[in-house]
């Protein structure tokens, strides 16, 4: 059987100053570039979730992902990824099973554990008790998109003897992500795959599922790629570098990599390039790196890459994609007969 391997792009809808654009302007302009997008040949997009950014970063992925559904035909649409233990998982089970009706099964529920003390807060969460929030959550989320009287008890949630309805026709896939051991872990234990970001974590996930009596063949990876892809490597570099200085920084501050009193900053855009989760490829290189990683994973069902960067023009994002999907994917698909998933 031929192998199905998506290619996408990934978005956070982010619009820091000093590069801000209209929210309507960015928001028409994104469904303008996924509806060429799908036409170029990729397969998958996919967004994050977070909120109170000073940026908008994208808080409401769900509507979105409804918005870009009308908008498009074939396009798969995911979320890499949302904060589950900071939503009411009934809540989530209806929406995401609307946006999976609307949208003719197209759409995957990605999920996280999350770290941003704030959020927890503001929602009325403890943030040590993200491991059974998300947990119970997920099996809430099964049991309603299975039909089932969801008749839950857990530590975090009580629901009683109710169906969700419509139930989705095809229920979405439920991937989970993270960086640390633990998460990577959960995800090879309860869920349909596992979210990756930057190549982090492949290993640790083909590991567990052996641990817990899975065949490495039913694995499934869904890979957030954080390479920078041209035609001129360097001339993009200096186009995208205080864009890549602007994002990690962000995430180095907000905690994702670690204690942020303790995890120092990149000082400047070509450190953050070099030594933060980007590569530099062009399409040479890039055919390279994807076909070693598929063959090295083959469990990897998806892989995607940021469209552009936080403030970066959508026009600027567009050229990388254009040379992505003529001189990328169509080597890497020959390479290794893969098909669109």
């Amino acid at each position: 059987m031929t192998r199905k391997v998506n290619f996408g792009l990934w978005y956070d809808f982010r619009n820091p100053e000093p590069w801000a654009v209209p929210f309507e302007q960015l928001y028409a302009d994104v469904l303008d570039q996924l509806v060429e997008a799908e036409r170029l040949g990729f397969d998958s997009m996919w967004m994050t979730e977070h909120h109170f950014c000073e940026d908008g970063y994208t808080p409401s992925p769900l509507v979105m992902a409804a918005a870009i559904g009308a908008r498009t035909k074939r396009l798969r649409i995911g979320t890499n990824l949302m904060i589950l233990p900071l939503h009411d998982p009934v809540r989530i089970a209806e929406d995401a099973a609307t946006v999976s009706l609307l949208t003719g099964g197209r759409f995957d529920l990605g999920v996280g554990i999350g770290y941003r003390q704030v959020e927890f807060d503001q929602f009325g969460r403890k943030i040590k008790q993200r491991p059974s929030l998300i947990e119970e959550a997920i099996e809430v989320i099964r049991r309603a998109w299975a039909g089932e009287r969801i008749n839950f008890e857990g530590k975090r949630f009580t629901v009683g003897d109710f169906r969700i309805t419509p139930v989705p026709e095809h229920p979405p896939r439920l991937f989970l992500g993270g960086m640390a051991p633990p998460a990577i872990d959960r995800a090879a234990r309860i869920a349909d795959g596992f979210l990756s970001t930057g190549g982090i974590g492949h290993d640790v996930y083909v590991e567990s599922l052996k641990r817990h009596g899975k065949s490495e063949e039913d694995g499934v990876i869904i890979a957030g790629n954080w390479a920078i892809i041209s035609d001129d490597p360097e001339r993009e570099a200096e186009i995208v570098g205080p864009h890549a200085l602007y994002q990690s920084n962000q995430y180095i501050e907000w905690g994702a990599f670690g204690d942020p009193e303790t995890t120092p900053r990149f000082p400047d855009a070509a450190t953050a390039l070099r030594e933060g989760l980007y590569e530099l490829w062009d399409a040479d290189t890039a055919v390279e790196h994807l076909t070693a990683m598929l063959r090295q994973y083959p469990q990897i069902r998806d892989v995607h890459f940021w469209a552009q960067f936080p403030g970066e023009p959508v026009a600027s994002g567009q050229r990388r994609i254009e040379y992505i999907a003529a001189r990328v994917l169509p080597r890497v698909r020959e390479a290794l007969g893969l098909s669109a998933g």
